[in-house]
């Protein structure tokens, strides 16, 4: 109830959650980090990073992006780079959208949300100071997938790997984007100070 009644004395936030998505399950993750965000009492919007402009114009932002092949789509390193002072000298979050499948961890045991990490995560933290960076299950759709990934889901091998469904968990992200809000609304409260 306190921080519902500071929020509505002027002190909400303004955050970008920019992305980038091949398929639109990053994009989908976005919208709900943003909707969560919002419905604490910030003013959210969730956009295409090739659509998000100059990131000064909000006091924090929350980036992310699928992960191929290890790495970051490139239009969410260009932005990142681009919009890196910016994004340096306010409250960064950064989330990551790629593991898919059912099993949490991989055939050698490991956690996949830890080894799914992007490759560029040590560049991205050492330059943005980000708050958290989080692994999101991503979705995979394979009307979505190019000519080349279609034919090597016609393999067994290939189906395993690319496992077709929707494996974002909701739950996840809104608790992730929550604890987004509630720090964010720390921060107005400890702002708006004499």
């Amino acid at each position: 109830m306190e921080e519902s009644s500071a929020l509505t004395k002027g002190l909400a936030m303004n955050v970008l959650v920019a992305h980038a998505s091949r398929a639109g399950a990053t994009a989908g993750i976005a919208e709900r980090i943003a909707a969560t965000i919002s419905s604490s009492g910030h003013e959210a919007v969730a956009r295409e990073v090739a659509h998000a402009g100059d990131p000064s114009g909000y006091d924090a932002v929350v980036l992310g992006s699928a992960v191929y092949m290890g790495h970051w789509l490139k239009q969410a390193k260009a932005y990142a780079e681009q919009h890196r002072h910016a994004l340096s000298s306010r409250p960064v979050w950064l989330f990551s959208s790629g593991p898919i499948g059912t099993s949490r961890v991989d055939d050698r045991g490991h956690d996949l949300l830890e080894v799914t990490a992007p490759q560029e995560l040590p560049d991205l933290v050492e330059a943005l100071r980000p708050r958290d960076h989080h692994v999101f299950f991503g979705a995979l759709d394979p009307t979505k997938l190019s000519l080349a990934h279609r034919a090597l889901r016609r393999l067994p091998t290939g189906r395993k790997l690319l496992p077709e469904g929707d494996f974002r968990d909701w739950q996840d992200v809104e608790r992730w984007a929550a604890e987004i809000a509630t720090q964010l609304s720390a921060a107005a409260r400890e702002e708006s100070r004499p």
